[in-house]
């Protein structure tokens, strides 16, 4: 009991004092608290023996899947939805789209080796799922192509490792590679503006200690009638993903158009700290001493391929089509990783106003994933 209330307080604590010492320190800001926070958690998680015990996966679980519900609306409410634009959000979903289903037909016949037809289809047409949908998608579409559980499995497990490296890349790099090979999209002046403006506020000090529980209450509240919402449309007692990320969408955008919420100044930034606490229980989660790379190397090479050979031709498509990077990278974010981690995307690029266009493209995906799974099958498996 005590341990569990010792590694809840390193969870939250963490990420707080480190927003507290921003204020004071500018290099944090200009290295990224997330950063940090990942590598705190990445040395923790594989140099210690602090997270090596029965209930530290499920609780570092529960407060990640927590943090996700509250950090969505909390941005949303301090965004400036009036700058959205649904025409940008369309040409990033097609591009990215059209980037993951190039790279899996391409991957299908690289790495096939070992595998029949029928079943290399099969693991294709999961993958799909994953990286145009997500986790909802995949359960249907391995039972629609009767996949067998230790393909499955390979599938699953592979991804959490491709994912993580992807990730890891995203957190590090990800601004700077996109915003350097990819138009910004907003001039000097105007990003000096929205720098300034996204300068993170400390939510907890005795000046903005009303707003920030202004702000956490009606999250609550929106969070807790989403979940039910989604609990109710799933009827398996499983939260319908797709139902929930819509209700916490609509909702946060209802109540970002109410005077009391669009006055709070410290939404986004109570919401930038619940992706902290998200991005610190990814990387306690990540033990590198328990990951089993062998099995079938096939299929690991594959997923490989297939996140960062669509990340490619996703650049080179948008090079094309003329959408920024920051569009790019949360778009990519939201399809490979799913919608609950655009949030983190948009606190990666310091840009609020993307992620709207983030969840968009993630909710696009889950609509279209299990058709496009099952129509994958269909085609590789008759080839």
């Amino acid at each position: 009991m005590l341990r569990g209330l010792l590694f809840i307080v390193y969870l939250l604590g963490v990420p707080l004092a480190l927003m507290n010492l921003a204020q004071r320190w500018k290099w944090i800001d200009r290295v990224s608290p997330m950063t940090i926070l990942y590598i705190i958690g990445l040395i923790v998680s594989n140099g210690t023996s602090f997270v090596a015990w029965s209930d530290a996966a499920d609780i570092n679980t529960l407060m990640g899947n927590i943090a996700v519900p509250l950090a969505l609306p909390m941005m949303l409410m301090g965004c400036n939805l009036s700058k959205w634009s649904t025409g940008k959000a369309a040409k990033a979903f097609l591009s990215g789209l059209l980037a993951v289903m190039v790279s899996i037909v391409a991957g299908y016949f690289l790495f096939r080796a070992n595998y029949s037809q029928e079943e290399f289809a099969q693991i294709c047409a999961v993958i799909t799922g994953l990286y145009t949908g997500g986790i909802p998608n995949i359960s249907a579409i391995a039972k629609g192509v009767g996949i067998s559980n230790e393909l499955f499995l390979y599938v699953t497990s592979y991804d959490l490792i491709i994912t993580g490296i992807y990730l890891v890349f995203i957190i590090f790099f990800g601004k700077r590679v996109f915003r350097g090979l990819l138009p910004n999209g907003v001039s000097p002046k105007q990003q000096d503006v929205e720098t300034k403006e996204s300068k993170a506020i400390y939510p907890f000090d005795k000046t903005h200690w009303k707003q920030s529980l202004m702000v956490i209450g009606v999250t609550v509240v929106i969070a807790a009638i989403s979940y039910y919402v989604g609990l109710l449309a799933s009827g398996d007692g499983e939260v319908n993903m797709t139902v929930l990320i819509l209700m916490l969408t609509t909702l946060a955008i209802a109540a970002s158009f109410t005077k009391p919420i669009h006055r709070q100044e410290t939404s986004f930034d109570m919401g930038l700290y619940c992706v902290y606490v998200f991005c610190f229980t990814i990387a306690n989660g990540c033990d590198v001493r328990t990951m089993n790379l062998m099995g079938s190397l096939n299929i690991l090479a594959m997923i490989a391929f297939v996140i960062f050979g669509s990340l490619i031709l996703q650049v080179l498509l948008a090079r094309l089509m003329k959408i920024d990077g920051d569009t790019v990278l949360v778009s990519s974010v939201s399809l490979i990783n799913s919608p609950p981690f655009v949030p983190m995307a948009a606190a990666i690029l310091g840009n609020k106003e993307v992620i709207m266009t983030g969840i968009t493209v993630g909710l696009l995906g889950y609509m279209v994933g299990n058709y496009l799974g099952i129509g994958i099958f269909l085609l590789l498996s008759s080839l």
